[in-house]
């Protein structure tokens, strides 16, 4: 994805020889003289897609430009959505620790308030009592959590990494990784919050 205004100096800084030296493959064209400010956008054109076809589908390219419009809106909820569960987390009988840098007692939070004052993310983790088991109980007792380990999609993931990314390893490589038995690793979505709850709530009773 190259993002380019089309105002930018390249001659300028004297940094960017592929467009102010002659292109020898496009008869010894100079992208700054012939284009000026657009001869970054004109050189990926000619001569970057020509020679490696790096080429997206229109509908591939609307698909893409509508997630970047929309990104701001769905990481806000994303965000809220997040610290909303790590707050209920973090009262749960049957948790042991919340890993989240926008509660108080994260060893992060004040510098995560200074580089993310809007949000920090959808993503968090935290320790399930009974360990390996009980990670195993609760991932398979979801309903709304999708069970798969990407992260960042807009509905709700959940993983237990000891029984399924990790479980190749052992006890000692897991724990190199941060990996623990306990751990249980959340990509909140843009659901309603109070569903996502609700799912997390029914899992942690069957643990």
């Amino acid at each position: 994805l190259l993002v380019d205004s089309g105002k930018f100096d390249w001659a300028a800084s004297g940094r960017f020889p592929g467009l102010t030296e002659p292109d020898e493959s496009y008869h010894g064209l100079v992208y700054t003289q012939a284009l000026g400010p657009l001869a970054s956008l004109i050189k990926a054109r000619v001569q970057l897609l020509r020679d490696l076809g790096a080429a997206i589908s229109p509908f591939n390219s609307f698909l893409l430009l509508q997630g970047i419009e929309t990104l701001p809106l769905r990481m806000e909820r994303h965000s809220q959505n997040a610290l909303a569960v790590a707050k209920y987390l973090q009262e749960h009988s049957k948790v042991a620790w919340v890993n989240y840098p926008g509660l108080a007692d994260h060893p992060s939070y004040e510098l995560a308030k200074k580089m993310l004052p809007k949000g920090q993310s959808g993503i968090l983790g935290f320790g399930i009592k009974g360990g390996r088991a009980a990670g195993a109980t609760f991932i398979n007792s979801l309903k709304l959590f999708s069970h798969l380990a990407n992260i960042g999609d807009a509905k709700s993931l959940a993983i237990h990494p000891a029984s399924t990314t990790h479980s190749q390893l052992t006890v000692e490589e897991q724990g190199l990784t941060g990996v623990t038995d306990d751990y249980v690793r959340l990509s909140i979505g843009i659901e309603t919050v109070d569903d996502i709850i609700a799912d997390l709530e029914q899992a942690l009773a069957k643990v």
